[in-house]
């Protein structure tokens, strides 16, 4: 078998090597402005323009002469290069590549990966060597949270408030969600319009879509920090450094974390559409991410706004309010050109506007997910069981990704022409540094960019192990950490469980000191 991830729709090898010489030439009918070869007519590299394959769909024909790859776009062209640098081998010294004949496209069309930066800042440089980890692996959907109650990320120009003091919290909660342990140090940060600029474009020139979520109307506290207005009770509040659960009030002095913006007010209104003017300027994907999820309701039952709008607009409940908002914001992004996303909290509403798209996390089984897609609605799989990649490899290993069966939240498989696709998150309450967020996110992101890519009855966990091994260098020679078996897939019950307690009252780094431990014992 070919030693790839994520595996091709159809490969077959062949007898006979391509052998890479020094100074290989291209001969291509694209602008790929990313591929370092020189030109020439007698080029052995050929690169072809074929306009019967899909956008992202390529055909990749090694022989012993030469290398022909058929493309019908960039992209296309782009991952028949990804596809061949990992038969290559080139960049770890390998200086062969086995003929073979290649036939691929995607299962999905959404293949995300998602990075929380509210909770904790990496900056755009860090951003960029994620998007080339995701360009290898044939992922296409940069998902960026940028706003939540711990800090608002991006730059408003209309809004300043929002970075000036939403960007800034004192303090940080540390030692898992049970702690009341906190730093008292100011945390900040913040992308400029000019970083998004460039961040989106190095996106683009990999055939990577960059998606925003601002959260609305909850998780708002930085938001409501900077604008007091923006909340039904116009109280200050500094943004908040703990990340949820049951506040310890008496230690801590901190209230109202989670708020709620109120959607009874117009002055809230234009405020959201006013940011969402912004914002399309600056990103192109026809998506825009707006949270939605774990939306709190007291403050909606108490406000007069609220109530008034309640009334005015003949609505049932807050639910309905929130649908109500959410329809607000669509209408605007679909006059834009785009469709919104929202997680899947947003179908208790039963007002909303079929056209949304719903992204589904939550690790129960949803009816209200499940029957928005067997109902011909879109969906995006984000199960937190096998995708999200914050939390422990005790609670969820490597297989719980790799195994991931739609079915098994009710979809049924005549509706999965209704998913989109499927995408992993990075949650950051924990993740304070690049290195945990690194042994975390990998191998699960080689386990999700399969799942995403590769026809499902050509997968098998056991296979794509042993082509694991296989790939492992390509993460030292990136600089990159990962989680060797030991830790990606925990097999000592008593070790899993000491992982899973102190994960959630005490030593969230634990997993990322064993793993440590086990390369210094030379397991790789």
């Amino acid at each position: 078998m070919l030693q790839l991830i994520p595996l091709a729709y159809y490969a077959q090898e062949k007898n006979g090597v391509f052998a890479i010489e020094s100074d290989l030439k291209v001969e291509t009918d694209f602008n790929l402005g990313l591929l370092k070869l020189e030109r020439g007519q007698d080029a052995k590299l050929k690169i072809k323009k074929d306009s019967l394959l899909d956008n992202e769909e390529y055909k990749l024909e090694v022989n012993e002469n030469e290398i022909i790859i058929k493309a019908s776009s960039e992209v296309g062209a782009y991952y028949a290069l990804q596809t061949l640098r990992q038969l290559s081998r080139a960049e770890l010294g390998s200086k062969e590549i086995p003929c073979c004949v290649i036939n691929d496209k995607p299962r999905f069309s959404w293949r995300g990966l998602q990075l929380d930066e509210s909770r904790h800042f990496f900056g755009k440089e860090y951003v960029k060597k994620m998007l080339d980890m995701m360009f290898m692996m044939k992922l296409n959907v940069f998902h960026w949270h940028l706003t939540d109650d711990q800090g608002w990320r991006i730059e408003i120009k209309k809004y300043p408030l929002l970075t000036e003091i939403g960007s800034k919290r004192a303090y940080t909660q540390i030692h898992g969600w049970g702690s009341t342990d906190i730093i008292n140090e100011e945390y900040s940060g913040f992308y400029t319009q000019e970083d998004i600029k460039e961040i989106v474009e190095y996106a683009a020139k990999r055939g990577i879509t960059v998606v925003p979520e601002i959260d609305f109307p909850a998780h708002c506290a930085a938001a409501i920090a900077a604008y007091p207005w923006l909340a039904c009770r116009e109280l200050k509040r500094d943004v908040p450094g703990y990340f949820g659960g049951a506040i310890p009030t008496r230690k801590l002095r901190i209230f109202d974390w989670n708020r709620p913006i109120c959607p009874g007010k117009d002055e809230t209104i234009e405020f959201v559409k006013d940011i969402i003017d912004e914002l399309c300027e600056l990103f192109p994907a026809p998506y825009f991410h707006i949270g939605g999820d774990e939306a709190p309701k007291d403050e909606w039952k108490k406000c007069p706004c609220c109530q008034k709008r309640i009334k005015e607009n003949n609505l049932k409940n807050e639910e309905d309010l929130q649908g109500w908002f959410n329809n607000q914001i669509l209408a605007l992004l679909k006059s834009k050109g785009k469709r919104l996303i929202g997680w899947n909290e947003i179908l208790k509403a039963k007002n909303l506007d079929k056209s949304t798209i719903c992204q589904y996390w939550t690790p129960k089984k949803d009816p209200r997910a499940r029957d928005w897609a067997n109902n011909g609605n879109n969906i995006i799989l984000s199960n937190h069981q096998s995708f999200y990649f914050d939390m422990t490899y005790a609670q969820y290993s490597l297989k719980n990704t790799y195994n991931y069966s739609y079915e098994h939240f009710g979809i049924s498989p005549e509706s999965e022409k209704n998913i989109l696709g499927i995408e992993a998150q990075n949650w950051t309450e924990w993740t304070d540094c690049p290195e945990k967020l690194e042994v975390f996110m990998y191998p699960r992101t080689q386990a999700l960019a399969e799942v995403a890519w590769s026809p499902k009855d050509k997968c098998g966990f056991d296979s794509f192990m042993a082509r694991l091994e296989k790939f492992k260098p390509y993460f030292e020679y990136l600089g990159l950490s990962y989680a060797v078996n030991s830790v990606a897939m925990p097999k000592k019950w008593l070790l899993k469980s000491k992982i899973k307690k102190e994960f959630k009252f005490g030593d969230t780094h634990l997993e990322v000191k064993l793993n440590k431990k086990y390369i210094s014992q030379g397991e790789k």
